[in-house]
């Protein structure tokens, strides 16, 4: 999830606009509440340019949620310090994505919570992106380990799904800025996940 930009885009471009006028109304509203006259007034745009950038509301949030968690999986890929054991990797970069999420903790409940209402879509994006970091997680993890050590695609999934659930968690208890303190038991999911 980004810091406070929510696309690559330059920052004024008409898309990247959108993109941080929704995540600011859904935050405050909620997506569900949210039109799309709401989006292009916070914007300051207008409805036909919303229209030739997003098909819809939902469009438009599966992008900033797609954008947002490119941005978080950038964060940890730029955290592995290969020269580390892969135990160390881990944490270190576990530390930096936690660190990266509770930095907007606003549009970290909107993407979190959110997402589960958009239907199949919400539920293939999510799938999309937690498929990312699984795979992050294993090239990570099975970087200098023998085959038969390595972390299979399905317990990285696992080590995901429960990550992010430890998340929610925080979430729901208006924690998302001590995501930093999940950092001993995540690794310590990974690290178990990794020797089954």
């Amino acid at each position: 999830m980004p810091r406070r930009s929510t696309a690559s885009a330059p920052v004024d471009t008409p898309d990247s606009r959108l993109l941080q006028a929704l995540a600011e109304v859904a935050a405050d509203k909620g997506l569900a509440a949210v039109t799309v006259a709401d989006v292009v007034r916070v914007a300051g745009v207008s409805k036909r340019t919303f229209y030739e950038h997003f098909a819809d509301k939902d469009v438009c949030f599966l992008t900033l949620y797609r954008l947002a968690s490119a941005s978080a999986l950038n964060t940890l890929r730029a955290a592995v310090q290969p020269s580390l054991p892969w135990q160390a990797q881990v944490e270190t970069a576990l530390r930096a994505y936690f660190s990266h999420l509770s930095a907007g903790p606003r549009l970290l409940r909107t993407l979190f919570v959110e997402i589960h209402h958009l239907g199949e879509a919400g539920a293939a994006a999510r799938r999309e992106v937690m498929g990312s970091l699984a795979d992050f997680m294993c090239e990570t993890v099975n970087h200098d380990r023998p085959a038969e050590q390595a972390l299979s695609p399905a317990m990285a999934m696992a080590a995901v799904g429960a990550i992010t659930e430890l998340v929610l968690q925080a979430i729901e208890r208006n924690e998302q800025a001590e995501l930093e303190s999940l950092v001993p038991v995540a690794s310590a999911i990974v690290r178990r996940l990794a020797q089954a």
